[in-house]
C-alpha cells in the first residue's frame, strides 16, 4: 500500500510553499513522524513528517520547486523494503538537486569576510554552526571553531582574546541566490518582527484594508532587492543630458525603420552610448566574487520592463556587436515576449549590466537598485522639452532641446567614484555629440 505525502497547510493565507531540502532519498526506509523534506515559505521554515512508516518510492518535486498547499511530495510504500533505514538527522540531497546542494554547502551563509578568515584559521566553514541571524555564520563563530580544534595545523596561534562585549552590527547574509523565490535569509532580516533591537508594530486588521499575499514573481523581486541592498554599497551620481543632436538623429531614421516594424526609441541610442562605455570602462561590466572581482567578457545589457505579472530584466546579448538599428529590433522583440509572457530562462540570465527605463509615464529620475550580480545600473528619466544655454560665437544663447536625466547606481566595493563619473560622462557624452551607426 503507498502512501502519497502531500504539501500541508502551514497556515493562513499560505498559498504555496518552496521545497528547501529533501531529507531522503528513493529508496530510503523512514519510520512514523519522521521528518522528511523541509518546506519554505513566507511565514516560517516546516519540516513534514512522514505519516507512516515505509520505503520512499517517488520523490515528485526538487529542491528549489514552489508548489501550492496540496501537491504530492513524494509516495512512501508500507509493504515495501529498504536496504537500511536513512538516519533522521542526517539531511541527504537527492540526486536531482546536487548541484543546489552543492551550492548551500560551500558555507554561503557568511559575509567574504568571513570566510577569508576561515580559510586562514583553517576552518571547515560548511562545519561551522551560525549563530547570527537567519543561521550566519559570523567571525566569532569561526574564530570560537578554530579554538575549539577544528583547524587542521594545531600550530597556528591561537587568535587574540576578543574584547569585552559590545552589540554588533546585524551580519549580512550573502548565499541569497537571485533567482530562489523563497523567503531566504536577506528576507527574513526585514520582516515585520524589525531588524535587529528596532521592532515594528505588529499589524492589526482594519475595515477596508487588503491583504495581499506575494505572488512567485513578486517574491523573487522582493528577494533580491533585499539581497542587493544589504550585499552591495549603493553610491548614486547623476547626469543632465542633452538629446538635441540624437533627437535629429532619431527623426531622420525612424520613418524608414517603422517600415521594418522597427520602433527607433531614445532608448535604443542609451543602449548603444552604454555598450560603448562599457568596453572603455570595463570595471563597470564586472561581477564581484569572495576575494576578487572579475571583468567579464561579453556586454550582455540587462532592460527592465514592467509586465502586468510584475518587474522582468531580459537581456539583449552582445550589445556592443550590434548597430542601433540591431537594439531597436532586440528591445522591441524583447519586451513583447516579456509582457506576452513568452520570455524563456536564457532570455533572462547572463546580463552584465542593466538598464531601467521609465516608460512613457516617467518621472524626473532616481536611484535604482541594483540587479544582482552586476554592479552597476543605469536608470533613464522622463524626456522634457527645456531650456538650456548654449556658447555660439562666443556668446551665451538659449535654446530648447529635449533634455534627460540619468542617474547611475553602482558597487562601491569595487567601482570607485572616479571610474563611475568617467563611464556616466561618457555615456553622456556620447548622447550629445548623436554619433551612431543607425
Amino acid at each position: 500500500m503507498a502512501t502519497v505525502v502531500t504539501m500541508p497547510s502551514l497556515g493562513e493565507s499560505v498559498l504555496e510553499g518552496t521545497v528547501g531540502k529533501w531529507l531522503v532519498r528513493e529508496g530510503d526506509r523512514v519510520e512514523r513522524e519522521q521528518m522528511v523534506v523541509e518546506i519554505l515559505t513566507d511565514k516560517t521554515d516546516s519540516p513534514v513528517p512522514s505519516p507512516v512508516a515505509g520505503v520512499v518510492t517517488k520523490l515528485f518535486v526538487k529542491e528549489n520547486d514552489v508548489i501550492p498547499v496540496g501537491a504530492k511530495l513524494c509516495e512512501i510504500d508500507e509493504t515495501a523494503t529498504a536496504a537500511k533505514p536513512v538516519a533522521a538527522a542526517a539531511p541527504v540531497a537527492v540526486a536531482a538537486a546536487a548541484p543546489v546542494a552543492a551550492a548551500h554547502d560551500d558555507g554561503g551563509r557568511a559575509s567574504p569576510a568571513t570566510k577569508k578568515l576561515a580559510r586562514e584559521m583553517d576552518v571547515d566553514i560548511k562545519n561551522v554552526v551560525g549563530s547570527g541571524q537567519g543561521g550566519v555564520v559570523t567571525r566569532d563563530d569561526v574564530l570560537k571553531a578554530a579554538g575549539g580544534g577544528a583547524a587542521s595545523h594545531p600550530a597556528t596561534p591561537p587568535p587574540a582574546p576578543a574584547p569585552s562585549p559590545a552589540p554588533a552590527p546585524s551580519p549580512r547574509p550573502t548565499s541569497v541566490g537571485v533567482s530562489s523565490p523563497g523567503l531566504t535569509d536577506a528576507m527574513k532580516l526585514l520582516t515585520p518582527s524589525g531588524l535587529g533591537a528596532f521592532k515594528v508594530p505588529a499589524y492589526v486588521a482594519k475595515p477596508g484594508d487588503k491583504v495581499v499575499p506575494f505572488n512567485r514573481i513578486r517574491r523573487v523581486i522582493a528577494d533580491h532587492m533585499v539581497y542587493s541592498k544589504l550585499t552591495a554599497p549603493h553610491v548614486v551620481t547623476f547626469a543632465e543630458c542633452d538629446l538635441q543632436k540624437t533627437h535629429l538623429l532619431r527623426e531622420a531614421n525612424k520613418d524608414a525603420l517603422k517600415k521594418e516594424g522597427v520602433g527607433l526609441t531614445f532608448l535604443s541610442f542609451v543602449t548603444a552610448a552604454v555598450a560603448r562605455a562599457l568596453r572603455e570602462f570595463p570595471v563597470m561590466n564586472s561581477r564581484v566574487l569572495d576575494d576578487a572581482y572579475v571583468q567579464l567578457g561579453d556586454v550582455n545589457l540587462g532592460l527592465a520592463v514592467e509586465t502586468n505579472r510584475g518587474l522582468v530584466v531580459p537581456v539583449i546579448r552582445n550589445a556592443d556587436m550590434l548597430k542601433v538599428r540591431g537594439l531597436a529590433k532586440g528591445i522591441d522583440e524583447l519586451a513583447k515576449r516579456a509582457r506576452d509572457g513568452l520570455l524563456t530562462p536564457d532570455d533572462v540570465s547572463g546580463g552584465t549590466f542593466s538598464i531601467s527605463n521609465p516608460g512613457k509615464k516617467g518621472n524626473l529620475v532616481g536611484g535604482a537598485i541594483i540587479s544582482q550580480p552586476n554592479v552597476g545600473i543605469l536608470r533613464i528619466g522622463e524626456i522634457k522639452k527645456r531650456v538650456v544655454v548654449l556658447d555660439q560665437d562666443g556668446a551665451d544663447v538659449m535654446a530648447i532641446h529635449p533634455v534627460m536625466m540619468m542617474a547611475l547606481s553602482y558597487d562601491h566595493r569595487i567601482v570607485d567614484g572616479v571610474v563611475a563619473n568617467g563611464f556616466l560622462f561618457r555615456v553622456n557624452e556620447l548622447l550629445e555629440a548623436g554619433q551612431f551607426d543607425i
